[in-house]
């Protein structure tokens, strides 16, 4: 699997979505950049959920070694 960066994924959906606002883009770029849109979205909440879980596996190690 490669190896995302967060901060990245949502710079290109940044910019994808400020070609989607340019008014002289057809119908088919724009389905074309929405579609690839959703895959850097899709990406970025991922890497959000694995860094939730290794928040909770560092807490539970944290709270393992104080007791």
């Amino acid at each position: 699997m490669e190896n995302f960066v967060f901060e990245d994924e949502l710079e290109a959906s940044k910019e994808i979505l400020n070609k989607l606002l340019d008014p002289s883009i057809t119908l088919s770029q724009s389905l074309k950049l929405y579609e690839e849109g959703l895959e850097h979205i899709k990406i970025a909440q991922r890497l959000i959920e694995e860094a939730k879980l290794k928040i909770i596996k560092i807490e539970q190690g944290f709270s393992q070694l104080e007791n």
